[in-house]
């Protein structure tokens, strides 16, 4: 597997300090979010996963926990909207240039406005997928928010 994707070159490039995870990637788990947490021996609040919705009708990325569940009615009023959903997985492939599994929020062939679930910010360290599937990037949340001039806010339900 390589460990070189358009991810793990956006943050080179914008200088940002990061670790490459692989792990073995189970196409068949329910979840693929505590799959990752589970192979690297993360806690699950500290594996993010990149999830790509539509906020009245506009794309947008969000990141939380792996154990989590986004609320859509949080991710709307977090880009002050009225209404969200989730992005079909062939749409979500197309926009981001990434595979579903392998979605990563850095490097995306079209960035679109980012939201990342504020409790997430108060790691030390955060993994996140790193553009491809079995491909984790540790990093600080916060740098992770700055690059990706992410807005955090309250995403769970």
């Amino acid at each position: 597997m390589s460990k070189t994707t358009r991810a793990t070159q956006a943050l080179a490039k914008a200088g940002i300090a990061f670790t490459t995870h692989s792990y073995d990637y189970d196409p068949g788990a329910e979840r693929v979010g505590l799959q990752a947490a589970e192979a690297l021996g993360e806690d699950p609040s500290r594996v993010l996963k990149t999830l790509m919705a539509e906020v009245d009708g506009k794309a947008v990325c969000c990141i939380v926990p792996s154990d989590e569940e986004v609320s859509m009615k949080k991710l709307a009023a977090a880009f002050r909207g009225k209404s969200a959903n989730m992005m079909k997985p062939a749409d979500a492939e197309r926009l981001t240039g990434y595979h579903v599994g392998g979605i990563s929020p850095f490097g995306q062939r079209k960035m679109v406005p980012t939201a990342i679930e504020e409790a997430a910010l108060a790691e030390p360290l955060v993994y996140i997928n790193g553009g491809q599937r079995g491909l984790q990037v540790r990093l600080s949340p916060k740098e992770a928010q700055a690059v990706l001039k992410a807005i955090a806010a309250p995403l769970i339900a």
